[in-house]
């Protein structure tokens, strides 16, 4: 942005060094992640700039670490074709790591969105008793510290019908602590107010007398908010599952906690890498993760231009 031809030498003076904190707080937040980019191409197993990388010989690179994300676990590295891509998907550990975060990232993400939405919808209407209470209770697992969330879904996991207990029940239930269902439960928790915030800020410029409108001309309450609610506000939900999948997708504590030997995900892979073996692998992982946080980042900023253009807003 130009600086407009009447301003004072002082107020010159503001602007180029309010640029130059912000361009120094860039720098200082995205260093730290760009530099484990090239680190990830070392040709030796270090984590630190060989002699060679810093004189850009070429000898000094190699993809040998992303080669052992499909390699390492695998029962025959040495087979060709299908055969190693068979052994790479059954064996592989960052593959299965990979297989478990998907599937538990769709799911949980899935869960997190249906009732956020929901959530959020009741929480934007005016006659909603105690809906500051409500908001501050569902958005509370992003405000409670991790660690203490993690502990009391291990506790409650590992019998869930505890409460029924308490209050004079005895049901039979199994225990969700090393399931599938449990993990996905615990990431959809976590996922849920990411939903809650981004669908409710969607909502505060959403005119309700659309709705009204519909129901005048004879359409139900179902009809109303598939037809009219939904896609205006679509882009504020898919953007709430976005972040509701790349929480579930980064989570490791509750993974900790909850998961079983059968429910390794990526960050919990990386975490054992470095507590057993410390190997640029995890270098090369976190390279992948950070092409697809970016990825899904750009695809949350082009879904909020569009929830701008639909609501009449020009973006900046």
């Amino acid at each position: 942005m130009a600086v407009p031809t009447y301003t004072s030498p002082l107020e010159r003076i503001w602007h180029y060094t309010y640029l130059a904190i912000c361009a120094a707080i860039f720098f200082f937040l995205i260093a730290p992640i760009l530099v484990i980019i090239p680190l990830s191409f070392n040709a030796e197993p270090y984590f630190t700039f060989t002699p060679a990388m810093r004189s850009l010989d070429p000898d000094g690179f190699s993809l040998r670490w992303y080669e052992s994300l499909l390699t390492f676990g695998m029962q025959n590295p040495s087979a060709e074709g299908w055969a190693f891509w068979s052994d790479a998907w059954t064996n592989a550990n960052w593959v299965k790591a990979a297989k478990n975060s998907i599937i538990i990232g769709v799911f949980s993400t899935i869960v997190a969105t249906v009732l956020g939405t929901l959530a959020a919808l009741g929480l934007s209407r005016p006659e909603m008793p105690f809906r500051r209470a409500i908001m501050a209770i569902l958005i509370s697992p992003m405000i409670v510290p991790l660690i203490i969330t993690a502990t009391g879904m291990f506790f409650f996991y590992s019998n869930p019908c505890e409460l029924l207990v308490l209050v004079g029940l005895d049901p039979q239930c199994g225990r969700l602590a090393g399931t599938y269902l449990g993990v996905i439960l615990a990431h959809a928790t976590l996922g849920i107010p990411f939903v809650i915030i981004t669908v409710t800020a969607t909502l505060v410029g959403f005119d309700q007398s659309l709705n009204r409108a519909a129901a005048s001309l004879g359409a139900s309450p179902r009809r109303t908010f598939f037809k009219v609610t939904m896609p205006l506000i679509l882009p504020g939900v898919i953007s709430g599952a976005l972040f509701a999948f790349v929480t579930s997708f980064d989570e490791v504590v509750a993974v900790l906690f909850i998961a079983g030997p059968d429910q390794q995900t990526i960050p919990r892979q990386m975490w054992n890498g470095i507590r057993e073996q410390i190997s640029p692998a995890i270098l090369a992982v976190a390279t992948l993760l950070v092409i697809f946080s970016i990825a899904l980042l750009t695809t949350v900023e082009l879904l909020r231009r569009r929830s701008e253009r639909i609501r009449g807003v020009t973006p900046r």
